[in-house]
């Protein structure tokens, strides 16, 4: 993703519209890159907790000490708390 600036002094807007002329992927990936520039520690933090939650999780399944239930007692739920 190359993005070339005539000037410094580019507006917020102007670079908005260039964005948006990129493909889909290098926009995701400029709106990571964003999103990271604006705490970078919290991103990395959330990723850590979330590996031990799926980690933590995961052994539990493993070893057969998690309550799971099935996709159909859920969808009943789902529907009977609709209305």
């Amino acid at each position: 993703m190359v993005i070339r600036f005539s000037s410094m002094a580019v507006s917020r807007d102007k670079l908005f519209k260039e964005a948006l002329e990129l493909e889909q992927q290098d926009r995701v990936e400029l709106a990571k890159l964003l999103i990271d520039s604006l705490d970078p520690t919290t991103e990395q933090d959330v990723e850590e907790a979330w590996l031990r939650e799926v980690e933590r999780r995961t052994a539990a399944l493993d070893a057969g000490t998690a309550e799971t239930v099935p996709w159909e007692t859920v969808r009943a739920r789902l529907r009977a708390s609709r209305g």
